[in-house]
């Protein structure tokens, strides 16, 4: 995963996975996100708590170009301002209420989110197509043994299948799990694309056997 002395990117989701209109929970060393995609598009990434009653914002939903509790309908805009109070509907929320806000980049089809202030800008990803994202309940060592390579300085892991060649990007999570983005290299094609799948599944299955032998160790 990028990193310098200030922050790093990460990458939490595909854009395929998060059509306009919609939000999502997702994980990065800051804490839970919610991430979300305006009506128009725009895409968000707030602190996954709502100030008033500390309900997941994850669980919410977005109107127009606004992240709205499903609690009690706070609504909040893209700098995590507060615009909305449903219960005072001619109240003008003051500025103290918002949530916190994170930096979000599209690159590549993968969407980053900052954690600390970043140096750069995040990979382009240049040339991998995103195929599909998953969970493995095993870190990025076991993964990495299982694909029998290391990850590169962006989280990038080659692996050979019997298919072809593909990438695993990987992002760190909480309780020694790791998500992974499969990359395509190059269009190649729908049955490509179902073998990279299938691959990618049986890596998961060896690295979490492999994470558990190192546990019973």
């Amino acid at each position: 995963m990028p990193s310098d002395t200030t922050g790093f990117w990460t990458p939490v989701a595909l854009s395929r996975d998060l059509p306009a209109g919609t939000v999502m929970p997702v994980r990065t060393a800051a804490g839970s996100i919610a991430l979300w995609r305006s009506a128009s598009g725009r895409i968000s990434a707030s602190a996954d708590r709502c100030p008033h009653r500390g309900m997941r914002l994850s669980h919410g939903f977005v109107r127009g170009e606004t992240l709205s509790c499903i609690y009690h309908g706070w609504s909040y805009g893209q700098a995590g301002n507060c615009l909305r109070i449903p219960a005072h509907p001619g109240l003008t929320p003051p500025e103290t209420i918002r949530v916190a806000t994170h930096d979000v980049e599209e690159a590549g089809g993968v969407i980053w989110v900052a954690v600390g202030t970043p140096a750069a800008k995040p990979p382009g990803l240049e040339g991998l197509i995103p195929l599909r994202s998953l969970t493995a309940f095993a870190g990025i060592a076991a993964i990495e043994a299982a694909a029998g390579g290391k990850a590169s300085p962006d989280g990038l892991v080659e692996f050979d299948a019997s298919t072809g060649t593909f990438c695993l990007l990987l992002s760190a999570q909480e309780n020694g799990q790791t998500l992974i983005h499969v990359l395509l290299k190059g269009d190649t094609g729908l049955a490509a694309g179902i073998g990279a799948s299938r691959a990618a599944e049986s890596l998961r299955r060896r690295a979490e056997g492999l994470q558990k032998k190192e546990i019973a160790q």
